[in-house]
């Protein structure tokens, strides 16, 4: 088993450089055989990865949670599995490749620097915590992949106003869908945010004796949350449109980045009750 998974550790940075050149191709040079074998490389390299990670969790005891460059791979993961999902419900295959490289990365990076710890705490092997943090991640992968479609969204905006009519106008969805794309990502991540506080009330205080609710990075996630549940609300009731949720699900997602970087390296270890 542990010779498959290094095989399977080696092989998923190519997998999904092959698939972000086939979404490459696809779109900047109408590549028919690119367009023919994106989604399909996407959903061999998703079942590989997964495959990946249930036997890394199998052969160490522990989900892939324990060091920074395991949870990466779980970002990658998640980060490309949330695009094939937004790609299968709105049948839209043309933004895979601003997306998707950034799976390339994390899985490049966990895969280069990737190490097995001889002694890991028990706490670690709770499955509980697994579903706390693989939530967590797909939320803040769904927040990622939404500021990417606000960002699109933003790009091409300026593009019309000023008549550029270029690649970027030709290829990428109108604008009325790139907000759909947007905002199904944020309920994307606004849903696993929620199962991943949820879990987190629930386990949280049984696992560890001296838990406290103002651990920072507790308040930042249900902050985020908060503060995409407030932008879906605003949605549906006064009508917000547009670029303001396009720059809300940029905002959020720089809100999300400071939370996973500096509250994490300086204010907090994995919680600051750990």
């Amino acid at each position: 088993m542990n010779i498959l998974v290094e095989l399977l550790r080696a092989a998923l940075p190519v997998l999904y450089f092959a698939t972000v050149w086939s979404y490459a191709k696809a779109f900047f040079r109408d590549s028919v055989t690119a367009k023919r074998a994106k989604t399909p490389l996407l959903t061999s390299t998703l079942v590989l990865h997964l495959i990946y990670l249930l036997l890394r969790t199998e052969l160490f005891n522990h989900p892939p949670i324990t060091t920074i460059f395991e949870i990466m791979s779980i970002i990658a993961f998640s980060i490309a599995g949330a695009y094939a999902f937004i790609e299968f419900i709105t049948k839209v295959k043309n933004t895979g490749y601003f997306i998707l490289n950034l799976a390339f990365i994390f899985q490049t990076l966990s895969s280069c620097f990737i190490v097995s710890l001889s002694q890991v705490n028990p706490v670690l092997r709770s499955h509980l915590l697994g579903i706390h943090v693989s939530s967590a991640l797909l939320g803040y992968a769904a927040i990622a992949i939404s500021a990417v479609y606000g960002f699109l969204y933003l790009m091409l905006y300026h593009h019309i106003k000023s008549s550029q009519f270029g690649v970027i106008y030709e290829k990428l969805p109108n604008l009325e869908t790139l907000e759909r794309m947007s905002m199904m990502s944020i309920v994307f991540g606004f849903c696993f945010l929620t199962v991943a506080i949820g879990v987190g009330l629930f386990w949280l205080p049984r696992a560890f004796e001296h838990f406290s609710y103002f651990d920072p990075k507790l308040i930042g996630t249900v902050f985020i949350w908060a503060m995409y549940g407030l932008g879906i609300v605003a949605k549906r009731t006064v009508g917000w449109q547009g670029r303001k949720i396009m720059v809300l699900s940029i905002i959020g997602f720089a809100v999300a980045l400071f939370s996973l970087t500096i509250i994490n390296v300086y204010f907090s270890g994995f919680h600051k009750f750990y």
